[in-house]
């Protein structure tokens, strides 16, 4: 998934303006103008469209879990991962929006996607890890649209 695609879904998702996503990435320590924003919401075949760096998605990252579960007094600010992975999201969208395993089977359930419980896990682990999986962009799709449900 491409990061103007899981910006734009998870904008959707929040249903949240275009200058507040201008906030939530502040929010995260980056810095960009409604400008970008606007371009990086344009679809592909947009003449306007401009592909977002992935430094800004990770801040739009980090911003979001601040937005949705504030932010921790004395904690450091959250590193900027780069370049931003199926994986990161959805580790991100995991602290978020406070998601169990069972959570995000349930989602995948209500989908119709059936993953295991190893397979779920190996999402979450660090990619030189052995048993670390790549989440594709079918199962980072549903997750974002179990989430609007």
């Amino acid at each position: 998934m491409t990061n103007n695609d899981a910006l734009r879904s998870i904008a959707y998702l929040l249903q949240i303006s275009d200058s507040k996503v201008v906030e939530v990435v502040a929010l995260g320590g980056g810095n960009t103008t409604l400008e970008d924003i606007l371009a990086y919401m344009k679809r592909e075949e947009d003449p306007e469209h401009v592909p977002c760096p992935h430094k800004v998605m990770a801040h739009f990252l980090n911003g979001l879990v601040i937005f949705k579960r504030g932010r921790l007094e004395g904690a450091p600010d959250a590193p900027v991962e780069v370049p931003v992975t199926n994986n990161l999201i959805l580790k991100k969208l995991r602290v978020a929006f406070e998601l169990t395993d069972d959570g995000i089977a349930t989602i995948l359930a209500k989908a119709g996607l059936s993953v295991s419980k190893s397979e779920r896990s190996a999402f979450f682990r660090r990619p030189d890890h052995r048993n670390y999986r790549e989440c594709g962009d079918q199962v980072l799709r549903n997750v974002i649209r179990g989430l609007t449900r």
